[in-house]
């Protein structure tokens, strides 16, 4: 559909950035797994060590589908954070990730600066 999303490599910190926008497909989400494995494998530190930090402020509420495909990519245990921050707004879609998050430690914050505060405490 219009789903874009987008990765920023920190070595130094072992962050990952990601922004996402849009209503994604399965496809999309398919595309979503294929380019975070690069960007896991760019970063350079050991499994599991890395930070994230995910802007979702531009998603649209997202099909049940997708949001299943997005709850089974976070309870992954090969790709998960050791902290792990999302930035959103307050709408439905907030309220669908809080369910995608459910047995997760991770926070959602109103604002990026609030979540690297979190991130690197």
């Amino acid at each position: 559909m219009d789903a874009t999303y987008s990765f920023e490599i920190d070595r130094a910190r072992s962050l990952v950035r990601i922004s996402m926008s849009g209503l994604f497909t399965l496809a999309d989400v398919d595309g979503f797994l294929r380019d975070r494995r690069e960007a896991h494998a760019a970063l350079g530190c050991a499994p599991n060590r890395h930070l994230t930090l995910n802007d979702l402020r531009g998603m649209k509420i997202q099909h049940q589908e997708v949001v299943a495909a997005f709850r089974e990519m976070l309870a992954a245990p090969e790709y998960r954070s050791r902290r792990l921050a999302f930035v959103a707004g307050p709408t439905l879609a907030k309220s669908q990730l809080m369910r995608a998050l459910s047995g997760r430690d991770a926070r959602c914050f109103e604002d990026v600066a609030s979540a690297e505060r979190w991130l690197f405490g």
